[in-house]
């Protein structure tokens, strides 16, 4: 049986190009073991990297100008929002599309076939969108976050993209981890303690109590009774090629594990048969793996120098690093900043991207 699209996993990536293909009048099979499961996550992307087709009503908040502290206070020149979960997921609908509840055992995207546990098979062009799985060997981004009603809060609470202060109980030794604050709508607010990436990563109950510590010391006061949220996922793995698209095609972005807004702004592309995989989109991702290797390396008191010095930076030129396919604005914000950083610093990254050619 010939299906003219076949997708396999239907996260956000698999999803945004099952839809965009069902509006076109595409013929769509998609295939995930659970295909009616709920997303938990929070998503959330900046404002200019979110693709025009996508519906307003799935945007829960958006804060003009997000706040980072590293060494001091920074405010980011640019609009960040917060999706709302759920509407983004009934937003990215599939009718009309053949939905297999199965897992996929065996996938050769370029013969275009596909054959799942139970011995169904298909045939078409072929999209794998079935994300990373864990590994020792890869880098991961860890969380533990509560969600907190704002009328518990003393005062108005600003957004915090990146918090280093070491208000959370750890030892300046110790792997460093940052706060990370964004509201989830009018009523409520997310705390989330975050290791940005680690091999391995900090453990959610070390975050837990991080988090804890950390409210403590700001006043925050919580029951214990407040909704919870946990995260673990690969920074590091996906590759471009073979079909495989969002994560697993190599677009979650190192220095921050976000992939949704990319994946999103790449489904018509990829619908259309095209690749977000020019030769200079190659090469930014080979920098930032650089950088992500510069981070992995970094001593922890040394990290809030690192982060300091990168918000720091022009806008223009952290922007370029932070998204896009900019190769010469990438290439100049690394200039910068390892210009802009103490000479035992230098050395490190020096070390640690060694191995980029």
């Amino acid at each position: 049986m010939h299906a003219e699209l076949i997708i396999c996993g239907l996260g956000p990536a698999g999803r945004a190009v099952a839809h965009r293909a069902l509006t076109r009048g595409r013929p769509v099979t998609v295939i995930d073991p659970h295909p009616d499961r709920v997303w938990t996550p929070t998503y959330a992307a900046w404002a200019d990297e979110l693709p025009d087709w996508l519906d307003p009503a799935v945007v829960a908040a958006t804060v003009d100008r997000p706040t980072a502290w590293a060494l001091g206070e920074h405010r980011l020149e640019r609009a960040y929002q917060v999706l709302d979960t759920a509407a983004l997921q009934r937003s990215l609908t599939i009718d009309g599309a053949e939905v297999i509840a199965d897992r996929v055992v065996d996938l050769d995207a370029r013969a275009g076939t596909v054959r799942t546990a139970s011995g169904i098979t298909r045939a078409g062009r072929v999209i794998d969108a079935r994300g990373l799985t864990r590994s020792a060997r890869r880098a991961e981004q860890t969380a533990y976050g509560i969600v907190v009603r704002r009328d518990a809060l003393d005062a108005d609470q600003p957004t915090l993209f990146m918090d280093w202060r070491s208000d959370n109980g750890a030892g300046t030794d110790d792997p460093a981890s940052f706060l990370y604050v964004v509201p989830l709508g009018p009523d409520t607010m997310l705390f989330e303690e975050t290791c940005l990436a680690g091999r391995p990563a900090l453990g959610l109950e070390v975050l837990r109590r991080r988090l804890e510590h950390r409210l403590r010391a700001r006043g925050i006061a919580v029951t214990g009774a407040e909704p919870v949220e946990r995260v673990r996922f690969p920074v590091e793995g996906g590759r471009p090629g073979g079909g495989r698209f969002g994560a697993a095609g190599g677009l979650t972005h190192p220095a921050t594990g976000y992939s949704v807004a990319a994946s999103l702004r790449a489904a018509d592309l990829v619908v259309a048969g095209g690749t977000a995989w020019t030769g200079r989109a190659r090469a930014v991702a080979a920098l930032r793996r650089a950088g992500l290797r510069a981070l992995l390396a970094l001593p922890p008191r040394d990290v809030a120098i690192f982060f300091a010095a990168f918000f720091a930076l022009p806008d223009t030129l952290q922007r370029s690093y932070l998204s896009g396919d900019d190769l010469g604005g990438t290439l100049a914000a690394m200039r910068a900043l390892f210009a802009a950083l103490p000479p035992r610093l230098r050395r490190t990254l020096v070390i640690s991207v060694a191995g980029i050619g």
